[in-house]
């Protein structure tokens, strides 16, 4: 056998058990609409393009929401979440955010790492609080646009 043949078997196997529930209790890749649904190639379609614009939708408001107040990223990840009920590609985005955001949150919790962002927070605390004292000491409690040239 050569290793394209081995490769193949085990993207079979994985796909196995992704369909199956797998190791990990993933569920298969594809849509999740009702059987009926399925059934009917039209009412698919369109059932396709109505999950994919209220998909859409919520994701457009999240990248609104990003530069202003409120949950910008969570409302995005909503989005995905509602194409992932119909969308392979959604599913696969959505599978890899959870890794990855997983693994990101098992590296916070390490104490070393702990250690050095406690550490550099501070530091740019330090370096922040220096800069507002020497913009006090030099114009006083003006704002920036109310001060003269001096």
């Amino acid at each position: 056998m050569n290793t394209g043949s081995d490769e193949r078997a085990e993207v079979a196997v994985a796909s196995d058990e992704t369909q199956t529930g797998g190791a990990q209790g993933e569920q298969g890749l594809g849509s999740k609409a009702p059987e009926f649904i399925k059934a009917r190639r039209v009412l698919h379609l369109s059932w396709q393009v109505g999950i994919f614009i209220i998909g859409l939708a919520v994701v457009v408001l999240g990248i609104i929401m990003l530069p202003l107040p409120g949950p910008g990223w969570v409302v995005i990840f909503g989005g995905m979440a509602i194409w992932a009920t119909e969308f392979v590609w959604a599913q696969l985005v959505l599978r890899w955010t959870k890794r990855k955001v997983t693994e990101a949150a098992q590296r916070a919790l390490d104490p070393k790492v702990r250690r050095r962002n406690i550490i550099l927070t501070s530091i740019g605390l330090v370096i922040v609080a220096a800069l507002v004292g020497v913009y006090v000491y030099k114009f006083g409690f003006e704002m920036p646009w109310n001060i003269k040239d001096q």
